[in-house]
C-alpha cells in the first residue's frame, strides 16, 4: 500500500530521513564524545539501510524497518519524556503518523477503537492549495504566511472532548520540482495571491504529482483544552440568533464539559429582572433554568436563601454546592435553591453571577448529577470564561431592549415602511451633526404632490347601542340595590331607608324616560357614597349577608360597577375592529406589491384608513396616474369584501350591530408632513386642510333636502366634488356590478352643505352579499337579513 494512494496533491510523498542524517553528519566532529558516538550510531543505520535516506512511500516498509526508525528518532523521541510529551512523526497535512510518544498512544487508546484521528480544522478542499503555498515558499522563496493553528479533537476515556494543538517542525523536509512542473513567475504569484479559492488555477500552476516531497515532520502536540474551551465559548456567544438554534445548547454543554473535564454536566441560565426583583427564564431552544425548574419566573427571595441572595446579588460572587444531598439534610429542605436542585436529582452545582458595573444581569447555573464533581476549587475555571458570558448577556440585553423599542414603535407609534427611508435619512444626518459636534436637529419630514385616499367602515348606531347597554346595566344594579333595601326595611324600620328607595325609583324612572349624558355619573356617585356605606352597616344582619354577597359578586372589580351589557357591547366593538383591521392589513400587503404607498388605519367605532400615493413617497422616478386609479379601484373592492366578511361573522357578535362604509375622493394632490408632537402625518396648507375638515364631518352629512344620512347600512357611499371623479368611479361601479360585487341600483345624490364645505355629491350603491365564503348566491342587505333569520 502506497502513502500516495487516494491522495490528490501536487506533492509525491516519500518518507525520508536524509536531512536528519545530514544533521548527524555534522555532529561526528563534535567535541562531546557521547554526541559524536551517538551520531556515528545513527549514521551506521543510514549506511546499512540506504532506503531510509533515499525515501519510500510503501507503508509496509514502515513496519519492516520499525526498530531502525525508532533508533534513528531516539533523540527526537526521548524515552525519558515519552510518557509526558505528546509527539508524533508524520506526513504534513495528512492524518498519517508512523512514530509517536507513549503519551500520544495512550490518548488514542482512551479514545476508543472506533476513533479516527483527523485534523478538525483542515477543510478537505483546501489541502491541495495549502500544499501549493508550501511549495511557493520552499522552492521559490515567496513567503506566504499561512500560519494557522491546526487541532485534533480527541475524546478522553469518559467521552469528554479534549483539544490538542499541532505545531509542525519541518526541518527535515525537502521539496523539489519535477521536470513537468511549470516554472512559477512573478506574474503567476501575483495572480495566485488574489485567487486562493480558485482550485482550477492552482492545479494549472501546480499540476498533481509535479513536485517531490522527501522527509517527515515532527508534530509537537499540546493539550489546549482550557484555552480552546474558552475560545469555543466566545465563538458560541458571538453568533446571532443562537437561542433559535437547536444545536446551540448541546454544543454549549460539550464546551463546558471539556472546560471542567466532566461528562455529566449541564448548563442553565436565568435572567435577573431588577424591577420585579425576580429571576426569569431565558426563552430559546433547549434553554433551561435549574434554579426555576418548571417556573417562568420566581422572586429572588423565594429562589435563594439569605446567604446565597447576598452572595449573588450584593457581592456578585459565585458559590458552589459540592454535595446537594448533604446540604439538603443539614438545612432540612428550607434553603430554596438546595431544595430545587434536590427535587431535580442534581448532586452538585455552581451558581455564578453574570454581572457588570451596573449590577446583576443573570445567573449562570452549572449542575451535575454526580456529587462533589462541581466544587469551589474547579469553580475557579469560570474566571476566564465569565467576561465573554457577561459581554454576550450585555449584548443580548441591548438587543432585547432594541427589540422592545421596535415593538413599541411598531405597535404604538409605527412608521410605515413606505416612508421609513426618509426617517432613516434624517436620522443619519442627525447622527452626522452630533459626531461633527454641531447642533443636531431633526428636520421637517414632508412629502409633496401626493394623492390622498380615505375610507371608513363605521358601526351604525354605536352611540345608541352603548347608551342602551349602560341603561340596562344601571337598571339591573339599581333594582338589586332596591330589593336589598326593601328587605332591610323589614328588619330595621328607619325612614332613611324609605328615602333611599324613593331615590332609587327616581333614578329608574329617569333611566327609562330621560337618560342624560351625566346620568351614569350621578348614579355611580350615589352608589359609591351612599349605598355602599349602608351595605357595610346592614351586613351585620345574617339574613342580608347572602344577598349582599351576591350583589358584590355581580360587580366587576375592574370598573367597580355591574358590567354585563356594556361588556357585551365593548367586546363586540373590539371584535369588529380586530377582525376588520386584520382583513384590511392582510389586503394591504397585496396592494403594496402593486405600488408602494403610505398607509395607516385607526380603530374607533369601526375602522378607518388613510392612504397617500405619489412620486415623493416612493423615492423613485416611477409614478404614473395609473397606479392612483388602480389603488382607488382596489380600495373600493376591498371595502366591499370587508362588508361581506363583516356580515358573515355578525352572528358571532354578542350584540348584533350594523355597519356602513364610505369612501372620500379628493382629486387634487396635496402635501403632508410628520407632526413630531402628535407622532403622525397631517396635511399641510390652508387649502389642503379642507380635506381634513371633510373627512371628519362627511359621514354625518345629510342628503340635501332630507334628514337621511349619506351613509347607510348595506350600501357603499362614495363622496366627491368633481365631475371627473364621478365619471371615474361610475366606471369602477359598473365594472364591479359586472362582477356581481355591487347591485344595479346606484344613485347620485347631493349633500347638504357642511360648515366651510359646499358642493359635495355621493354615489350610493348596494353591496351584494354571500351568506358564507362558499355561498355562490348573491343577496342584497335586506335579502341577507331575511336569509339569516329564516
Amino acid at each position: 500500500m502506497d502513502i500516495n494512494d487516494n491522495i490528490e496533491s501536487p506533492l509525491v510523498l516519500r518518507i525520508s530521513f536524509n536531512k536528519l542524517f545530514n544533521q548527524y553528519q555534522h555532529l561526528i566532529e563534535a567535541d562531546n564524545d557521547y554526541i559524536a558516538s551517538n551520531a556515528k550510531r545513527v549514521l551506521a543505520i543510514a549506511d546499512k539501510y540506504p532506503i531510509l535516506r533515499d525515501g519510500f512511500s510503501d507503508i509496509n516498509l514502515l513496519e519492516k524497518h520499525q526498530k531502525e526508525i525508532e533508533a534513528v528518532l531516539q533523540d527526537s523521541f526521548s524515552p525519558i519524556l515519552t510518557k509526558n510529551e505528546i509527539k508524533t512523526a508524520s506526513i504534513p497535512l495528512y492524518d498519517f503518523t508512523f512514530n509517536s510518544s507513549e503519551r500520544f498512544k495512550s490518548i488514542i487508546k482512551a479514545a476508543g477503537d472506533d476513533f479516527e484521528l483527523q485534523i478538525i480544522n483542515m477543510p478537505g478542499d483546501q489541502t491541495y492549495i495549502i500544499a501549493c503555498t508550501i511549495i511557493l515558499q520552499f522552492c521559490y522563496g515567496y513567503n506566504i504566511s499561512f500560519k494557522r493553528p491546526f487541532f485534533y479533537e480527541i475524546p478522553d476515556k469518559n467521552g469528554v472532548l479534549r483539544y490538542y494543538k499541532i505545531l509542525y517542525n519541518a526541518d527535515f523536509t525537502e521539496i523539489t520540482p519535477k521536470e513537468n512542473a511549470p516554472q512559477i513567475t512573478q506574474e503567476d504569484y501575483e495572480m495566485l495571491l488574489d485567487n486562493f479559492e480558485n482550485i482550477d488555477l492552482w492545479k494549472e500552476k501546480f499540476p498533481p504529482n509535479s513536485y517531490d516531497f522527501k522527509g517527515f515532520v515532527i508534530s509537537n502536540i499540546f493539550d489546549v483544552t482550557d484555552d480552546q474551551s474558552i475560545s469555543n465559548i466566545k465563538s458560541s456567544l458571538i453568533g446571532e440568533d443562537k437561542r433559535k438554534s437547536e444545536g446551540f445548547m448541546k454544543k454549549f454543554y460539550e464546551v463546558f464539559q471539556s472546560l471542567f473535564g466532566i461528562n455529566n454536566l449541564e448548563v442553565g441560565f436565568s435572567i435577573y429582572n431588577k424591577e420585579e426583583e425576580a429571576f426569569e427564564r431565558v426563552y430559546g431552544v433547549g434553554m433551561n433554568s435549574f434554579l426555576l425548574n418548571n417556573l417562568d419566573s420566581k422572586s429572588c427571595t423565594d429562589a435563594l436563601c439569605e446567604w446565597s441572595y447576598n452572595r449573588l446579588l450584593n457581592e456578585n460572587k459565585y458559590f458552589s454546592i459540592s454535595d446537594v444531598a448533604r446540604d439538603y439534610q443539614q438545612c432540612k429542605g428550607k434553603a430554596p435553591h438546595i431544595k430545587v436542585l434536590n427535587d431535580q436529582g442534581y448532586k452538585s452545582a455552581i451558581f455564578a453571577p453574570i454581572a457588570n458595573e451596573n449590577g446583576l444581569m443573570g445567573i449562570l447555573e452549572i449542575v451535575s448529577k454526580e456529587p462533589k464533581v462541581l466544587n469551589s476549587i474547579n469553580a475557579n475555571r469560570l474566571t476566564d470564561v465569565m467576561p465573554f458570558i457577561i459581554s454576550a448577556v450585555e449584548r443580548s440585553k441591548n438587543e432585547e431592549e432594541n427589540l422592545i423599542e421596535a415593538i413599541i414603535q411598531q405597535e404604538c407609534t409605527s412608521i410605515h415602511p413606505s416612508v421609513h427611508w426618509r426617517f432613516e435619512k434624517e436620522a443619519r444626518n442627525f447622527i452626522k451633526a452630533q459626531m461633527a459636534e454641531k447642533e443636531p436637529s431633526f428636520n421637517k419630514i414632508a412629502f409633496d404632490n401626493i394623492y390622498p385616499l380615505f375610507g371608513q367602515m363605521d358601526i351604525k348606531g354605536s352611540s345608541e347601542a352603548r347608551n342602551l347597554a349602560t341603561q340596562k346595566d344601571l337598571t339591573l344594579q339599581l333594582k338589586s340595590i332596591q330589593a336589598i333595601i326593601e328587605e332591610t326595611c323589614k328588619l330595621e324600620q328607619l325612614p332613611i331607608y324609605e328615602q333611599y328607595i324613593f331615590q332609587i325609583k327616581s333614578f329608574l324612572k329617569d333611566l327609562e324616560e330621560n337618560f342624560q349624558v351625566d346620568s351614569e355619573q350621578q348614579i355611580a356617585s350615589f352608589i359609591k357614597t351612599e349605598i355602599e356605606p349602608i351595605f357595610k352597616h346592614i351586613y351585620t344582619f345574617e339574613d342580608l349577608k347572602p344577598k349582599i354577597d351576591e350583589y358584590f359578586n355581580h360587580i366587576n372589580k375592574d370598573v367597580d360597577v355591574l358590567y354585563h351589557h356594556r361588556k357585551q357591547f365593548d367586546d363586540t366593538i373590539a371584535y369588529i375592529n380586530k377582525e376588520m383591521a386584520a382583513l384590511l392589513d392582510q389586503k394591504q400587503v397585496e396592494a403594496q406589491q402593486m405600488y408602494p404607498h403610505y398607509f395607516e388605519r385607526f380603530k374607533t367605532d369601526g375602522v378607518e384608513h388613510n392612504m397617500y400615493i405619489g412620486e415623493s413617497i416612493t423615492k423613485a422616478d416611477s409614478f404614473n396616474p395609473i397606479y392612483l386609479y388602480n389603488l382607488r379601484l382596489w380600495q373600493l373592492q376591498v371595502m366591499i369584501e370587508m362588508e361581506n366578511a363583516y356580515y358573515q361573522m355578525q352572528s358571532n357578535f354578542p350584540v348584533p350591530l350594523d355597519v356602513a362604509s364610505m369612501i372620500l375622493v379628493f382629486n387634487q394632490p396635496l402635501s403632508i408632513s410628520f407632526r413630531m408632537d402628535e407622532k403622525q402625518f397631517d396635511v399641510d396648507g390652508t387649502y389642503n386642510a379642507r380635506y381634513e375638515i371633510v373627512k371628519k364631518r362627511v359621514d354625518k352629512a345629510f342628503i340635501k333636502g332630507t334628514e337621511e344620512r349619506v351613509t347607510q347600512k348595506g350600501k357603499i357611499s362614495i363622496v366627491y366634488s368633481q365631475k371627473e371623479d364621478e365619471n371615474e368611479y361610475l366606471r369602477y361601479v359598473k365594472f364591479l356590478q359586472s362582477k356581481q360585487y355591487l347591485d344595479k341600483d346606484h344613485e347620485i345624490v347631493e349633500l347638504q352643505d357642511l360648515q366651510a364645505v359646499t358642493g359635495l355629491k355621493a354615489i350610493r350603491v348596494s353591496v351584494l352579499y354571500h351568506k358564507d365564503k362558499n355561498d355562490k348566491a348573491f343577496y342584497t342587505y335586506n335579502d341577507l337579513m331575511k336569509e339569516i333569520k329564516a
